[in-house]
Formats: C-alpha cells, structure tokens, sequence
C-alpha cells in the first residue's frame, strides 16, 4: 500500500495502555501516511492507568510504527500530557529523528504555530490530581462499558454509540467548560502573535477561526484514539480534520498481521538513527 505524503501529522489522547484506546485503528492509519513531522501532542501512553496486566501487542504495534516513521525519516515530536507528565523530567531529550517536548513552535510556511497538550487551563489536574486521576478512571470504566455495547450493536449491523459524547452535549457544564478551554488557548496564542493554536487534551476535535480585538488565529484540537478517532493533517499550506473510517477488512488485514517482537536494545538502536 502507498502511503500518502503529508507536511505534518497531529495526533493526541491515544491513551495506549487503557482499554478504551483503539489501537488498531491507529496502526492502520499510520501504516497508510508518509508524514515530515509527526507530532504525539500528549497522553499517548497512559502511565496514570498503566497495568502489567494490560498492554496488548495491539498497543505495541502503534509504537513499533511510529518508531519505523523516524527511522525512515520522520521527524517525531513527543510532547507530554497529564496522563504521561512522568516523562517531563526526561524532557528536552532528543534521540536521533525522536524529541521529547513539553511544547512546541512550528513554522509552517512563514506561519506560526504553537502546540501543547492543554492540561495547564485544567484547574482539577492542577490543583487536586486524585480528582483528576478518579475522574480518569471513571471514564475509562465508562468506555469499557461503551465497547460491550458497541459490540453488540455492531453484530446488529448498527451503528456505534458513544455514552461520553451524549453526557458533554447533555451537560450544559461541559459544553462551556470546552468552549472556555478553547477560547483561552485561542487568546493566549493571538496575544503571543501565533496564527496557529494546537491542542489535545478535551478529546474534542475541532477547527475554527477565533478572533478577538487583537487579532485572529486558527485553533485546533485533534481530539483522541479513543472515541472519535481523528488527526491534524498540514499539507499544501492547509489544515484539515482527519476522521478515520473503521473498515472492517482492512481492519482484518491489521489484526492478522504478523507481529514479531522487538528487543529494548534495538528499539533504542532503531530510535537513535539519524
């Protein structure tokens, strides 16, 4: 299969390690793209939730495939969320084609743009973590549940449903907490002269032009692996929402792939190529 060539490549909240990822959807989408940059904005690895029990090869494949990306070119920019804020003690490291961050400017063809996670407007995770982490832990309950009830609606030949997207659109709480995230990060980033504001965190995919008195810039979210499955794509000076479309037989193809097991000391080996 031919991958598509692309500028830059966003993706965030793969929460790999938990049973809500989709991990194998993630697989197939990054065997099927070539990108320049490929930018992990957070909580790729969940450490909050991470188990001995449970990290299925499903989950190593995503890492495998990112790691064949920056040895064969890729310029692979990790930056840290709340759910893998253990990592920023390592930060800023750089293995080969590899760069762990905490934030990030990007000049996109004489444009600014500015990327972070998001989990500093976040006042639960910064002033009370166990609130934070609780909540983690409800939610990925709740998507447990979900799947069940997926599964059986797809063997019905029906359509997916997703409890947490019903709640944030029912709960008038949630609705303006998104709104108000995106509005600060929009503002900081007009008051900071960046055309461009990237985040992740909320698991809400969005584009849209934010203007204020001081000017204008373009926010984007490129929302999660977990339930609506998107990315950020830069090519030909434009940004555009990917939504992955869950093919049944190439999803076939993914889960019988061969999977062949790889050494600590060569993925360190691999990493570290320039």
């Amino acid at each position: 299969m031919e991958r598509r060539k692309v500028d830059v490549v966003v993706i965030s909240d793969v929460h790999l390690g938990t049973f809500g990822c989709r991990a194998k959807e993630l697989h197939q989408y990054l065997k099927s793209i070539r990108p320049t940059t490929l930018v992990l904005n957070g909580d790729v690895i969940d450490i909050w939730q991470f188990r001995k029990r449970y990290f299925p090869k499903s989950h190593l494949k995503v890492i495998k495939q990112i790691i064949n990306l920056a040895t064969k070119g890729t310029q692979v920019k990790y930056l840290t969320g709340n759910h893998d804020e253990m990592l920023r003690k390592f930060t800023d490291m750089q293995l080969g084609n590899f760069e762990l961050l905490d934030k990030l400017v990007l000049d996109l063809n004489g444009k600014k743009a500015w990327l972070f996670h998001g989990d500093i407007f976040d006042a639960s995770i910064q002033n009370a973590k166990w609130i934070a982490k609780l909540g983690g832990w409800g939610y990925d309950l709740l998507i447990m549940m979900n799947s069940m009830y997926n599964f059986f609606l797809e063997k019905m030949g029906r359509e997916r449903y997703s409890f947490s997207k019903k709640i944030k659109n029912s709960v008038k709480k949630a609705v303006t907490y998104i709104s108000s995230f995106e509005n600060v990060a929009a503002e900081l980033a007009i008051d900071n002269g960046y055309q461009y504001v990237i985040c992740g965190h909320i698991h809400q995919p969005q584009m849209r032009e934010v203007q204020t008195e001081h000017g204008s810039t373009l926010y984007l979210n490129s929302g999660d692996w977990v339930e609506n499955l998107t990315a950020l794509e830069f090519d030909n000076d434009t940004w555009t929402l990917y939504q992955h479309q869950t093919d049944k037989k190439a999803r076939r193809v993914v889960e019988e792939e061969e999977f062949v097991d790889i050494k600590l000391e060569d993925l360190i080996k691999k990493v570290t190529l320039s």
